[in-house]
Parts: C-alpha cells; sequence; structure tokens
C-alpha cells in the first residue's frame, strides 16, 4: 500500500520502514509474552485476540491520521507476534521427532502465502476501494479468520493451564530462557541478521520495483507475489532436506550465503534489467531470505526443553523482531546517502553472508566432533 498511502499521509513511500518499525516493536512486546498467555488461556484464543488486535490496528491506519496510522502499526505487531509461540505449542504435541523441520516449514508456508496474495491482490484493492478501503477490507479478513477458529478451540485449548502466571516478570521468561542457553542465543542472533535480510524484501522491494524500473504498482505487485510464492515451495523444500539429512544448520548456513549474495547482485540492476530478470532476482530472494524460518523454527524446538518450546521459539522470535525493527530505519538511512537501492541492498547483504558462513563453520566442527 506504500506508494498509494504515502503520498495522502505527505510521506516518501520510502518511509514505509518507519511503519514497519512501529509493527515489530509491538511484535517483539506480542511475541515475548505470548508463551505465558497462550499457556493461560490456550494458543487457539491468543490467536484469535491476534486477529482482532489486527483488524483494530488497520481500522485506526484506515483513519488516514499520523498518529492512529503510528498506533495502528502498533496495534498491527502486538496482534501479530503471538503467532509463532502459539502455534508452535500446538505443533510440539503433534510433530513427529523425524519430520519436525518439515512440519514447522509447512506451518511457516502460511507467512509467505499471505504475502503474495496481499502482492497480488492489495494492489487491486487499493485501486477498487482507495488504500483506506483496502485496509479495512483486509482488516474484515482477520475478523473472519478469528471467528473460523472457534470450533477447534476445545481441542487445542483443552490443556491450558488456568492458573498459569501471566505476570510482568513472566512474560519475559522467553527471552531469559533464549539468553541463558548459549546454542538457543547464537541460533537468535543469526534470526536477528536473517530476520533484517527478510524484511529488506518484503518493506522494501515494491518501492524499489516502481521508484527504480518504473513498473505499475500492479506489476511491481505480481513480483513481490512471485518471490513469495517461490519462498512457500522453498520452506516445504528446505525443511524436507534439513530433515532428510539430519542437517539443519547447515541448511541455514547455505541460505545466509544465498540470501546475501543475491542482495549482493542488486549492484548490477539497472534499467537495462528486463522483466523475467526482475522475477529472477525476487523469487531468489524470496527462497533464501524468506525461505529460512521454518528450519530454524525447528532447529529451535528441537535444542528447547520439551515443556517450554514455546517460551523458546517467542524468546528466539523476540530477537528475529529485534532484527526487523532495526533494520528498516538504518536501511532507509543508507538509501538517502547513497541514494541507491543496489548499493543499499548489497551492504545490507553482508551481515547474511557473515552469519551463513558463521553457520557452516560450527556445523563442521560440530559434525567433526561427533565422529571423533
Amino acid at each position: 500500500m506504500a506508494p498509494a498511502a504515502a503520498p495522502a499521509l505527505g510521506l516518501s513511500p520510502a518511509a514505509v520502514g518507519y511503519f514497519v518499525t512501529v509493527v515489530y516493536v509491538g511484535s517483539m512486546i506480542g511475541t515475548a509474552t505470548a508463551g505465558g498467555w497462550s499457556a493461560r488461556f490456550g494458543p487457539i484464543r491468543v490467536s484469535q485476540i491476534g486477529l482482532l488486535l489486527c483488524l483494530v490496528g488497520l481500522a485506526a491506519a484506515a483513519s488516514g491520521l499520523i498518529w492512529a496510522v503510528i498506533l495502528g502499526a502498533l496495534f498491527l505487531g502486538l496482534g501479530y507476534g503471538p503467532a509463532t509461540p502459539a502455534s508452535s505449542m500446538i505443533l510440539a504435541r503433534a510433530a513427529p521427532r523425524h519430520l519436525l523441520a518439515l512440519t514447522f516449514s509447512i506451518k511457516q508456508t502460511g507467512v509467505p502465502l499471505g504475502t503474495a496474495i496481499a502482492g497480488a491482490a492489495v494492489p487491486a484493492l487499493v485501486l477498487t476501494l482507495g488504500w483506506q478501503g483496502a485496509a479495512l477490507a483486509l482488516g474484515a479478513a482477520c475478523a473472519v479468520c478469528a471467528a473460523a477458529l472457534t470450533p477447534i478451540r476445545a481441542r487445542y485449548d483443552a490443556a491450558r493451564d488456568r492458573t498459569a502466571p501471566v505476570s510482568l516478570r513472566s512474560a519475559f521468561a522467553p527471552v531469559a530462557l533464549v539468553v541463558r542457553d548459549r546454542k538457543l542465543l547464537e541460533l537468535s542472533l543469526v534470526s536477528f541478521v536473517y530476520g533484517g535480510m527478510q524484511i529488506t524484501l518484503l518493506a522494501y522491494l515494491v518501492t524499489f520495483l516502481v521508484e527504480s524500473f518504473a513498473l505499475s504498482l500492479v506489476v511491481a505487485g505480481m513480483v513481490m507475489a512471485g518471490s513469495q510464492f517461490t519462498s512457500v515451495a522453498a520452506r516445504i523444500v528446505w525443511g524436507a532436506v534439513a530433515d532428510r539429512l539430519g542437517a539443519r544448520r547447515l541448511i541455514l548456513g547455505l541460505l545466509g550465503l544465498g540470501m546475501g549474495a543475491t542482495a549482493m547482485s542488486a549492484l548490477a540492476a539497472g534499467p537495462h534489467w528486463p522483466l523475467w530478470l526482475l522475477f529472477a532476482f525476487a523469487m531468489t530472494f524470496g527462497a533464501t531470505a524468506v525461505g529460512w524460518n521454518g528450519v530454524f523454527l525447528a532447529e529451535i524446538a528441537s535444542l528447547a526443553p520439551r515443556e517450554r518450546i514455546g517460551d523458546a521459539t517467542g524468546g528466539s522470535a523476540f530477537f528475529t523482531f529485534l532484527g526487523v525493527v532495526v533494520t528498516p530505519p538504518l536501511f532507509h538511512l543508507v538509501l538517502v546517502l547513497t541514494s541507491s537501492y543496489g548499493l543499499t541492498y548489497a551492504l545490507f547483504g553482508l551481515p547474511a553472508l557473515g552469519a551463513g558462513a558463521w553457520l557452516l563453520l560450527t556445523a563442521k566442527i560440530a559434525r567433526d566432533a561427533r565422529h571423533s
């Protein structure tokens, strides 16, 4: 929506990065506190509340008032944050251990699939209803999803503990769990980098295509949709390969190298790039920078104490969202200084290359230690 909404708000489309930052500040709070709330009220009820918070956020943003747009972004984040820990609690009970990465990867396809649908549908909604009408339509869809979950609540919320603590101290226990465990903390710091790379694609790709290649909003949205449909398939493939090889850390390292190299290839981007090459760039970026989450969550779940998988995934997601919060304003700052999307993408690809190389090195060290 950014290219259409920003002028009406008196802003540059690139300022969408600050909106995203506020969203993920809310997500950090939502994901850190979701473990206690899910334990007490059940993961389905918490998911329903999250969807309704998204409705509130979209309705506030649709007012067109700057302060309400910022407040709406915060509500969107509060609604989005609990999704991963809540769903992880359900999957941890149901997933076979030898198919853990594949199961979490299939679950995680919902994220890029939703983004792909948005990339294809939102431009049409904006052209038909205006950006404010499109926001309200998406909010209504969230309400419908919340209502649709009601029939399955009795099954998946049956194990809830009505005495589970929800104090401020217990709310951030998931983060404390991750910080105290070296292996969980190392992976969470990698997710800080990978989450930052992912948001540079999601937040800036459409604006990059519109401003640098003069694509229409609809065509740019289709390129975005292509990147997300590719990441849906990629998440399943990476999960299946990781389970087959028993090498989740290795796969995560290779994905870091892939997303970093793809970001750096933007240095060669220019008006001479044909449309098919833009699709190839976006789809490769999507397969790597958006394709890592399922394998990552499966590795976190395998390292966490069985009874605290929800807390571990919530605590690790706190670091992922922190990367998402920090990266967009930094990306925008570098973009202003360089006036080049290609150079900015390339600079932000360097940390992903480093994180990927480090994972490969530590995976090799761990493998050699087991063999010796």
